[in-house]
């Protein structure tokens, strides 16, 4: 065997280790280089619920869901997701408005601090990115829908129109306080987030309103030295918005 096989064999041992990360949890078959599928039990629910189909894809069949991975990651989400239509039952929002729509968070440090990239589906189809600061409250009771600020973007373009049975593509990445989101590989939303967003800091996860869901979940690989352990589930009162 030469030094160049045996160092390549090497290296993709070495490139192969993250993959087994948290025994398991995390499975690798992502499309992206170091990107890993998320299980229903390395999410935390903080509203509503989420189901499993057996091919081991999430479902969602409520009018309210959040939740977040409790396995560590990167600040790269994407879902892969069949729109299923209206849950039935629809709930209102927080400021009384009825809304139908499917997004990722980012830095969700809590319910009152986080970012959102919400897909927008009815009344209007629109891709909307919005910053929840609330310095000093770190629950639904204390800052219910306050502290909301929509984001212009750099370049934006329009999403698709979704209709039931529709299956689509939707991706966050943020970087310090630049964000990406695409939607089926191409760019819908770039910008900066601004600082504010930096002060606050937590996991990735996913938020829906009114509509039914089937999802296939990934997130980015955690840079640097993974730690061995899950993030807390505190699945406290319901998340207002």
């Amino acid at each position: 065997m030469n030094n160049k096989t045996t160092r390549t064999r090497f290296l993709s041992a070495v490139f192969f280790i993250p993959g087994l990360v948290l025994s398991g949890l995390l499975s690798a078959g992502g499309l992206d280089l170091g990107m890993f599928h998320v299980r229903r039990d390395i999410l935390c629910v903080t509203e509503g619920a989420i189901g499993q189909t057996q091919d081991q894809q999430l479902s969602v069949d409520t009018p309210k869901m959040r939740a977040y991975v409790t396995a560590w990651a990167s600040q790269t989400i994407e879902a892969q997701f069949t729109y299923l239509g209206s849950t039935g039952n629809e709930a209102r929002l927080g400021s009384g408005e009825l809304r139908r729509q499917f997004g990722l968070k980012l830095r969700a440090q809590d319910p009152c601090n986080l970012v959102y990239a919400m897909w927008r589906i009815e009344p209007e189809s629109r891709l909307v990115v919005s910053v929840k600061a609330n310095p000093g409250q770190h629950t639904s009771s204390e800052c219910g829908n306050r502290g909301y600020r929509n984001i212009k973007p750099i370049r934006s373009t329009q999403v698709p129109l979704l209709r039931p049975g529709d299956s689509h593509t939707l991706r966050a990445e943020m970087n310090g306080e630049q964000l990406s989101v695409w939607a089926d590989r191409s760019v819908v939303w770039e910008g900066t987030v601004g600082p504010e967003a930096l002060q606050f800091d937590g996991p990735v996860g996913i938020r829906s309103d009114n509509a039914k869901l089937v999802i296939e979940l990934q997130v980015g690989e955690f840079p640097g030295n993974h730690p061995m352990h899950l993030i807390p589930c505190k699945s406290e009162s319901p998340e207002s918005e």
